[in-house]
């Protein structure tokens, strides 16, 4: 039975293959659940559809992500804390410390699109990454000083 796949699934195919599957795999798994379409001509108009609004969406959504990136970028974030002598703070400023920090600025960021290899322990300032899109990255800079 020949379908066209809504999502890419391993082993089987990419989104928008047409592919050849066994008919039982098709109508009980694959078209039941939304993850396939029948292979004909009305699908076949139906999927180039779906496919033409979500590159529109996709366009969209990285368009806001370029501007959302040029906002961040201009931003610096300030972490005022209690630091001892040789600058080692007394606990350390991980991901959620910097989403709330985006929080009071007005930007909601999760905080696992906060790259962070390992939370801030020192004072000085840190260049962290954050995910806005899996192809654009905005690099804030974070300032941890002493209270």
């Amino acid at each position: 039975m020949k379908i066209i796949l809504l999502q890419s699934i391993e082993k089987l195919g990419e989104k928008g293959d047409a592919i050849d599957v066994k008919p039982g795999y098709a109508r009980n798994y694959l078209i039941p659940n939304g993850v396939a379409l029948l292979h004909t001509p009305s699908n076949l108009k139906k999927f180039d559809e779906l496919k033409r609004v979500e590159a529109i969406k996709k366009g969209k959504r990285e368009k806001e992500a370029i501007k959302l990136k040029e906002k961040l970028e201009a931003l610096s974030l300030t972490f005022p804390v209690q630091a001892g002598e040789d600058g080692k703070l007394f606990g350390a400023i991980t991901n959620i410390d910097i989403e709330s920090a985006f929080a009071k600025e007005g930007y909601q960021i999760d905080k696992k699109d906060i790259l962070l290899s390992e939370p801030i322990k020192e004072l000085g300032v840190y260049s962290v990454e954050v995910v806005l899109n899996p192809k654009i990255k905005a690099t804030v800079k974070l300032w941890v000083v002493n209270k």
